[in-house]
């Protein structure tokens, strides 16, 4: 079959390579419909995340149909139309049963390689290093999905396969930013970064009862998105200073909740971003924290600041002090699809969402390499992309 293969920073290629089987018996074989490139598969272009080996395939986020389900498979049959969740889960661990289904413990087959950098493994991943268990991707024409009864959703007729896509990691992860806010009523949300997994953070706050929810950014089209279809107010950082706009725009109390969905290569102006750069660029730092930094010194005393966006390893010059003193309270996580999806997919079938306006450019698999350019320029509007493998 066809896949997109890592290579090394900045070079992916279309490789033929064998086709999955399965291997356990809850496994499925998927034929891939759609594939969608994030801002978390910017970060693997850029090798900025260890442990990825050349020839690895890439994509995380992915619709298809079922070609062949294991013994132990219930619920899903061949020809059966499906979204399948980034994070990999068992669906019986401690974890899963306390539905922290980025925790499973039985899904990483490297846990022991994981635990050597985070103490503790998390779930496996499809297409996203060996850290994270070594799965093949979703950019390629067929996929294993292990746990498929648990994981794999059948999308309801009515809802397309690019709107079911957003459920399978965009939207959850939005959602949990949300939900790990503890918003009340007449809040006032911030979020740096307007990329698809800040939009859907606007739209999880939203729905969760912010009154007011702030976009920051520097790309006019998408801070454009926020205003059109969310009524967020925007600030392009490029043009204000964050910290003091948001303090003349909150009467000088600061947001009630500040939302990280930036990660782990945020861009700061002047001297911290040169810095950051630098230590990057050395190894001596793994992460540039920019957004994160600010999140914090920004956000209200007793507030809550909530962090989506993709963290390798270390981060620097971090301002636990001010987090410490003004009693703020940190949560941080990876997505959860398991948790959001059937509840994501049901509202697009009733009509009560539609988020697919986020979706700006498709492509051809064999275009893969011209979408990571365009996805690291930001140019041309362009917030989601997909990828066609069949």
């Amino acid at each position: 079959m066809r896949a997109l293969c890592w290579h090394a920073a900045g070079d992916v290629r279309v490789d033929s390579v064998p086709d999955p089987v399965r291997v356990g018996p809850r496994d499925a074989i998927v034929r891939v419909t759609v594939s969608g490139l994030s801002g978390s598969d910017l970060h693997l272009y850029h090798g900025r995340i260890p442990t990825m080996a050349a020839g690895d395939i890439l994509g995380h986020e992915f619709c298809g149909e079922i070609v062949e389900v294991g013994p132990e498979v219930t619920g899903l049959v061949p020809g059966d139309r499906v979204v399948v969740p980034s994070v990999i889960a068992c669906g019986l661990c401690f974890h899963c049963r306390r539905e922290e289904w980025s925790l499973c413990d039985n899904s990483n087959p490297n846990a022991r390689l994981a635990e050597q950098v985070f103490g503790y493994s998390a779930a496996g991943m499809f297409g996203y290093t060996h850290l994270f268990g070594g799965y093949a991707g979703s950019d390629a024409e067929f996929i294993r999905v292990p746990y498929a009864d648990v994981g794999a959703q059948v999308i309801p007729p009515s809802v397309t396969s690019e709107q079911a896509l957003l459920t399978s990691d965009t939207l959850p992860t939005g959602m949990l930013a949300a939900d790990m806010c503890n918003i009340r009523p007449g809040d006032t949300v911030a979020v740096w970064g307007a990329g698809a997994i800040g939009q859907c953070a606007l739209i999880g706050a939203k729905a969760r009862g912010a009154a007011r929810v702030i976009m920051i950014d520097r790309v006019p089209a998408r801070l454009e998105m926020a205003r059109r279809f969310t009524s967020a107010e925007t600030l392009n950082y490029e043009e204000r200073d964050v910290l003091e706009a948001l303090r003349e725009m909150t009467d000088g109390r600061g947001p009630d909740a500040c939302i990280d969905a930036v990660g782990l290569e945020g861009d700061a102006k002047g001297v911290e971003g040169l810095y950051d750069w630098a230590k990057q660029a050395l190894w001596v730092e793994s992460d540039r924290p920019s957004a994160l930094r600010q999140a914090i010194v920004a956000c209200r005393k007793g507030g809550v600041v909530s962090v989506v966006g993709t963290y390798a390893g270390v981060s620097d010059r971090l301002p636990l002090g001010a987090a410490m003193s003004k009693g703020l309270t940190l949560r941080l996580g990876q997505r959860q699809g398991h948790k959001y999806m059937r509840g994501l997919l049901a509202a697009m079938a009733d009509g009560s969402l539609d988020a697919s306006y986020l979706i700006t450019h498709r492509f051809p698999l064999e275009r893969a390499k011209d979408a990571f350019k365009l996805l690291e320029s930001k140019s041309d509007e362009c917030s989601k992309i997909l990828l066609s493998p069949n």
